[in-house]
């Protein structure tokens, strides 16, 4: 029969323990309960909480199907050959559950089964009694033994039927019964020397089993008097792990005999246990008790040795005592720590309370020496919490981080009470599993790559970098570049990143004059869940190379030759022409300088190597064919490493005076303008930093201001508030000249920006005639339609363009004021002359303006009005000219970064 016994004790939320009984014999799959049934579990999720036994709980006669949570028998319990005579026969097991941990004590009760008879050491028991003794003497037989327990134990003893003897039973301490043979009526030895009786020993089971032994009681010849000890009883204390030999006891007993009757010999009794035996030794001749073995306490507590004395003379009677030896405790043992189950790893997003492992701790001991106090060494974030009895969970006790620590050692130290204390200590292992909770980061927020233009597509141009602290795929990295655009195509096609490295390249050949900078994103990934990234900025800023060679834009001919009148009379230093030329390129590469190649080998004219200039030496020889052309070659060479050049033809005509010049002058403007538009453009770049809505009602308002005063002439449209809106202004005053423009043919164009933050328009400016001689008026005014795919292409690539022309232009327009601005060689005369000679042409239409200010370039020039009313800054001072120094750099601050382009449309 099974007997199930639950006790339901709650700690921390863990049941505690449940108690089952099996009879001993079971056969093997003998069900003795189902755990999880009894315990209110739910079946279907044993697996998934790891349901499992306590390892170190273990036992070979008992097994637990982890499936469905059945107890059975798995070996044939023998509960004499587990438990041996004690009383109470128990198996211990530990169940725990995981998620959260469950713990439970299962106690399986070994019930006894009267399944041995009593049987006693010796078939055959000889007892001797002398003839002498009397009624009532005791002499004690040798127990019988049954190793079943309890009710099964033995019982009792009876003997056949005599008028001698009765047995005489009683009961040890320890529930251990034994006979003693009473003499009921005295023997008579010469009547009967033997008597055989049959001794039978019987348990309480049900039936009850039995032994036998037969019983022959000598009688023997008188010696009347027995040893006698001193007490009946003794008790005495020993210490475990007392040495081999230590004295127990010395016992003494008399004999009033003499001789051998009185000499007394010691031994111990029958019926004494065979452990007892082993344990202890006893002097035959002197009674002394000594240790012989290790005798522990934990062991048992107390041993019984009962001792007789018997003399040497015939006939001899013993006597009996008992000694009671009660074992002392010693704090020999120290406390055992067994770990039923250990976390391998564990995450750092744990949170505090995880359970990390399961451990009990023991310690044989009683008492204080038994009484035991654990805890961790070291500062980890890990704690001990009480669980059930002496078992106890290791538990996170804070934050973890695997970036900091990413194991740790985590040792249990149990020590007792007693003195000395004992202690033990375990150490585990667990590891900080990762978790995704670092975003991967860039070496630098910002990367600056320079590249040089005209690289090779699919170069490689820089390396960005980024670390995770994490490990494993946490820390895997991959980088992308975050999709925009550059001038309107995918920021994919300029360039391209290794996913893996984090290298880029440049997949098309950079031109420095289309692109100088652009910036993108690049973006680092991790291969975590979820994933986290982090984004860095790369400027790729273009590096210039010499790749433009300098393009000439005046003086231009037919055929790449122009012609230029010299008058007879000209005065050393008089101005031949400017050579206008330009290099796409920035910096020294587009730093410029002009020289004489070819031509010049008497040395008639002198070449300004930074302006272009191109001026007489001294005067023309009076000999000189008139005819006979001077024929002089330009070399235009930029500055850049290898140095780059370009060249133009000049033919310097000589003519009889200035007006002769002029009309020469004039045919040939009027041929190069039939023959095609010359390519002499300035681009005035002014940049508009914050063109807002407000400022274009305002152009609005004041084109239709400047619509509405038909009478205004060039200079008051270009110069007035409506400056920047009077497209259709300036087509009505340009269509009662010589050269006229349809509106369609105006545009204004932004600019890249300024200093002052002000908006300014970008002014192209058309020449009327032969460009570079001081006899030639200038004519200005917006941009022509035919110019415009080329203007938009320098407003994205600014240009350094020599200033020269402006220069002579300003000249011109300074000798014709009067004011004292004309150049070194000529009169007020000339000036006066060239005044009168073009100044109907371009100035007609601005004549009060020109009393007020002179002709200076501020007639000819369209000036910017700022929206404060602020008249904007001298042209020159928003202009770089490569190699002059004339404009100092305060004025050229105060100024907007500009470039200009002068073109000469086709006339009719």
């Amino acid at each position: 029969m099974i007997v199930l016994l639950i006790v339901l004790c709650i700690a921390d939320g863990v049941l505690s323990q449940i108690r089952y009984s099996v009879p001993e014999e079971a056969d093997h799959g003998t069900l003795v309960g189902n755990i999880a049934e009894d315990l209110g579990l739910d079946l279907t999720k044993l697996a998934s909480r790891r349901f499992q036994v306590v390892p170190s709980s273990r036992t070979p006669y008992l097994e637990v199907n982890l499936e469905n949570g059945v107890l059975f028998v798995s070996e044939k319990i023998d509960r004499e050959q587990i438990c041996r005579q004690s009383p109470s026969c128990q198996l211990n097991m530990e169940v725990f559950l995981e998620n959260p941990l469950e713990l439970f004590r299962i106690e399986i009760e070994v019930v006894d089964i009267n399944d041995n008879p009593p049987s006693f050491p010796e078939t055959d028991i000889t007892v001797e009694i002398s003839e002498s003794a009397t009624p009532g003497t005791r002499f004690p037989l040798e127990s019988a033994f049954d190793p079943d327990v309890g009710s099964n134990a033995l019982r009792t003893y009876d003997i056949t039927t005599n008028n001698y003897f009765y047995l005489d039973v009683q009961t040890q301490t320890d529930g251990n019964k034994f006979a003693e043979l009473v003499l009921e009526k005295p023997l008579d030895r010469e009547q009967q020397a033997a008597h055989r009786y049959v001794l039978t020993a019987v348990d309480g089971g049900q039936p009850p089993r039995t032994g036998t032994a037969l019983l022959v009681v000598k009688v023997l010849d008188s010696n009347d008097n027995v040893p006698v000890f001193d007490q009946a009883v003794y008790t005495v204390s020993l210490s475990e792990n007392a040495p081999v030999g230590t004295l127990v006891i010395q016992l003494n007993a008399t004999d009033l005999d003499e001789g051998l009757n009185g000499e007394i010999v010691y031994s111990f009794s029958n019926h004494i246990s065979n452990r007892v035996k082993d344990l202890f030794s006893i002097d035959p001749r002197t009674g002394r008790i000594e240790v012989r073995a290790e005798v522990d306490f934990e062991e048992s507590s107390l041993y019984q040795i009962f001792v007789q004395a018997k003399d040497m003379g015939p006939n001899a009677v013993a006597a009996h005592c008992k000694v009671l030896v009660k074992v002392t405790d010693l704090n020999d043992n120290a406390p055992e720590i067994t770990f039923s189950t250990v976390t391998e790893s564990v995450s750092e997003k744990a949170a505090p309370g995880t359970v990390i492992a399961l451990l009990s701790v023991t310690d044989q001991d009683a008492e204080e020496n038994g009484q035991i106090h654990v805890e961790i060494l070291g500062d980890v974030p890990f704690k001990l919490k009480s669980s059930f009895r002496n078992y106890f969970t290791i538990v996170t006790d804070g934050p973890l981080n695997r970036e900091q620590a990413d194991s740790y050692s985590v040792t249990v130290v149990a020590r007792d009470k007693g003195t000395p204390s004992l202690a033990a200590s375990k150490s585990i292992r667990v590891q900080v599993s990762d978790e995704n909770d670092n975003a991967p980061t860039f070496t630098q927020t910002i990367y600056d790559v320079y590249v040089t233009e005209n690289n090779v597509p699919g170069a490689y141009i820089h390396a960005v970098t980024a670390r995770d602290p994490d490990v494993g795929q946490n820390a895997l990295i991959s980088y992308s570049i975050l999709e925009c655009d550059i001038q309107g195509m995918s920021l994919k096609t300029y360039v391209s990143i290794n996913e893996e490295t984090g290298y880029l390249y440049a997949l098309r050949s950079f031109d420095y004059e289309q692109l100088k900078d652009f910036t993108f994103m690049v973006q680092a990934k991790d291969s975590g869940a979820p994933e986290l990234f982090s984004n860095a900025t790369v400027k790729v800023i273009i590096v210039d190379q010499n790749d433009n060679t300098p393009v000439v834009l005046a003086p231009l001919g037919k055929n790449g030759t122009a012609k230029e009148p010299l008058p007879r009379t000209a005065e050393p230093g008089y101005l031949v022409t400017r050579v206008v030329a330009m290099d796409a390129d920035d910096g020294e590469n587009a730093r410029l300088s002009y020289s004489i190649q070819r031509g010049n080998e008497n040395g008639m004219f002198r070449m300004d190597w930074r302006t272009g200039e191109l001026r007489t030496a001294r005067r023309v020889s009076v000999k000189r064919d008139p005819h006979q052309l001077y024929d002089l070659l330009i070399e235009v060479r930029d500055h850049g490493q290898p140095p780059l050049s370009s060249s133009a033809s000049v033919l310097v005509v000589l003519v009889d005076s200035v007006a002769v010049g002029r009309g020469a002058g004039d045919r040939a403007g009027t041929a190069k303008a039939k023959d095609g538009t010359v390519d002499l453009t300035l681009i005035l770049i002014i940049a508009l930093g914050s063109v807002s809505f407000i400022f274009l009602l305002v152009m609005i308002v004041l084109a239709v201001r400047c619509q509405k005063d038909k009478k205004l002439n060039l200079y008051t449209c270009l110069t007035s508030e409506c400056c920047l809106g009077c497209t259709s202004c300036c087509s009505r005053q340009a269509r009662a000249r010589k050269k006229k423009l349809s509106k369609s043919d105006i545009m204004l164009v932004q600019s890249a920006g300024s200093v002052s933050g002000v908006g300014m328009a970008q002014v192209p400016v058309e020449e009327s005639g032969s460009f570079g001689s001081h006899h030639q008026n200038q004519n200005y005014c917006y941009q022509t339609k035919h110019q415009r795919a080329e203007l938009s292409y320098l407003v994205d690539r600014p240009r350094r363009v020599n200033s020269s022309a402006f220069q002579e232009a300003d000249m011109v327009s300074s000798k014709d004021s009067g004011h004292g601005d004309s150049e070194q060689g000529d009169s007020d005369h000339d000036a006066t002359n060239r005044g009168h000679a073009s100044g109907a042409d371009l100035f007609s239409n601005c004549t009060e303006e020109c009393k007020a200010l002179g002709h200076s370039d501020r007639c000819w020039m369209p000036s910017f009005v700022a929206s404060d009313g602020r008249q904007g800054p001298d042209y020159r001072s928003n202009l770089h000219v490569p190699g002059m120094d004339s404009v100092p750099d305060t004025e050229r601050g105060k100024g907007f970064a500009s470039s200009f382009r002068v073109d000469i449309p086709e006339t009719a």
